[in-house]
C-alpha cells in the first residue's frame, strides 16, 4: 500500500505539518513546514525538504487556524510533482476515557471530541478546527486522530486517580497525562543511544512553552507530571501548573472570580508570563536582567528539580535523563542547572557538549547519562495513521 500522509500538529499560535511518502509499512518524509498564527501580524510560512533545506518561505497575513490549513493546501497544490496527501493524521490533545488509542474520524468522533474542549481549551478546538477545515475543503480526505493522552494508559490506578469519590473518577475525573505523542518517539527510539539501559529507569523531561516530565520503565509510561488537564504539573509558559485547589476558592468568593475568569488567569496569564511580568518566552527572560525575569526561571527549574524527584522516586532510581521540546533542546543554560542539582545522582555534565546541544551532553564518568534527543510527533502521527488505514 503506497499512501501519502499529511499530518497536521495544530497549537495555539501555529500549525506545524509534515508530508510522509509510505511504501508498504515504512515511511519517508517528503517535507515540513511551519506557519504562524497571528490576527494583527505578519505570519511565516516555511517548508523544508527532507534535508532541512529551506524549499519556500512566505511572509503573509494567517489571522486563524482555517486560513492557516488553506494556505498549506494550496502550496501542496502548486507542486510539480502533485504528492497530494491520501489521508490525514491529526495530534488531538485530549482522548479523555472513550479514547485511548488512534481512530478514523467520523461525525461521531467530532462530536465527542468537541466535548473534551474544556479540558483542554489552548489546544483541543484548534484540533477540530483543523480537522473541520479539512473535511470542508477535502470532504473525501480520509482522517485520523492520534491522541496525547494515549501513551499513558499504562499507568498504574495509583498514578491514575485522585483521592476524590469512586463515582467521580467513573465519571472521567482521573489523570490521564499529555505530551504522549513526543515520549512515544522518544520511548521509540531509545534504545538507538541508549542500548538494552534504554528498558530501565528513564525519565524524559518535556519542556516548552507546554512542560511536562515522564517516567518510562520498559518504554512505557508509568507516571507523568499533568494530569486531568494540561494545567497540572510543572509552571509553564503561561499555565501555572500545580496549584492548591483551595486557591480557585479563596479567589471565587473573596474576589468573585468565575468560571472564564479562572479559566483565562490560569492558562493565559500565569506561568512564567505571571511570574516574570515580562514574557512567556525562556529565552526572553533569560536574556533579560530584570530580578522578575530571573525569578521565573528559578522558580521553573525549582519546580522541574522537585518534580524530577518523584518522578524517581516511583521508579526507585534512574538509568537515563533526557530532555526534549523546545527548552529541553536548545537552552543548554537551564539544562546545565537542572544536572547542577542533580549530583546527588553523580551526574556530570559534559560543558562543551552541552553549549553545543550534542545528543549526549554527561561525561563517561557520569553515573548516569544525559541526552538531548530532538522530538518527532510528526512522524509518530504517520506511523499511526498508516496503520489504522492498513487495518
Amino acid at each position: 500500500m503506497n499512501e501519502t500522509i499529511l499530518v497536521l500538529n495544530a497549537g495555539s499560535s501555529s500549525i506545524k505539518y509534515a508530508l510522509y511518502r509510505t511504501i508498504y509499512e515504512s515511511i519517508s518524509i517528503i517535507c515540513r513546514g511551519k506557519i504562524e498564527i497571528g490576527s494583527n501580524t505578519s505570519s511565516q510560512f516555511q517548508v523544508r525538504d527532507s534535508r532541512g533545506e529551506l524549499l519556500w518561505q512566505q511572509h503573509l497575513h494567517v489571522p486563524h487556524h482555517e486560513s492557516a490549513i488553506e494556505v498549506i493546501l494550496q502550496w501542496l497544490e502548486t507542486q510539480t510533482d502533485k504528492q497530494w496527501p491520501t489521508v490525514a493524521g491529526h495530534r488531538v490533545v485530549h482522548g479523555g476515557i472513550l479514547f485511548d488509542q488512534p481512530v478514523i474520524i467520523n461525525e461521531q468522533v467530532i462530536t465527542q471530541l468537541f466535548q473534551l474542549v474544556p479540558l483542554a481549551p489552548l489546544h483541543q478546538l484548534d484540533s477540530l478546527v483543523g480537522i473541520e477545515t479539512l473535511k470542508r475543503l477535502k470532504p473525501d480526505l480520509p482522517q485520523v486522530a492520534c491522541f496525547d493522552t494515549s501513551f499513558h494508559r499504562t499507568m498504574p490506578d495509583e498514578e491514575r486517580i485522585y483521592a476524590l469519590p469512586g463515582h467521580l473518577t467513573d465519571q472521567g475525573i482521573q489523570r490521564y497525562g499529555f505530551h504522549g505523542l513526543s515520549y512515544e518517539y522518544i520511548a521509540h527510539i531509545l534504545h538507538d543511544h541508549l542500548g538494552d539501559r534504554a528498558a530501565g529507569r528513564i525519565v524524559v523531561a518535556h519542556l516548552g512553552n507546554g512542560a511536562s516530565l515522564c517516567a518510562l520503565r520498559q518504554g512505557k509510561s508509568i507516571a507523568t507530571t499533568m494530569g486531568f488537564t494540561p494545567l497540572e504539573g510543572l509552571p509553564m509558559g503561561t499555565r501555572c501548573g500545580n496549584l492548591d485547589p483551595a486557591v480557585l476558592l479563596y479567589l471565587m468568593r473573596e474576589q468573585q472570580m468565575n468560571h472564564d475568569m479562572l479559566t483565562d488567569l490560569l492558562y493565559r496569564h500565569a506561568g512564567l508570563l505571571g511570574v516574570s511580568g515580562i514574557s512567556a518566552d525562556m529565552r526572553t527572560l533569560l536574556a533579560s536582567d530584570a530580578p522578575r525575569a530571573k525569578h521565573a526561571v528559578d522558580l521553573f527549574i525549582w519546580q522541574v528539580c522537585r518534580q524530577l524527584g518523584a518522578m524517581i522516586a516511583v521508579l526507585e532510581g534512574i538509568d537515563g535523563l533526557i530532555f526534549t521540546a523546545g527548552i529541553g533542546e536548545h537552552a543548554p543554560q537551564i539544562r546545565a542547572r537542572i544536572c547542577g542539582h542533580l549530583k546527588w545522582l553523580s551526574i556530570k555534565l559534559d560543558e562543551s557538549a552541552n553549549q553545543a546541544n550534542a545528543i549526549r551532553i554527561s561525561t563517561a564518568e557520569s553515573h548516569i547519562p544525559v541526552l538531548v534527543l530532538p522530538t518527532d510527533e510528526e512522524s509518530i502521527i504517520a506511523h499511526h495513521t498508516l496503520r489504522l488505514i492498513m487495518t
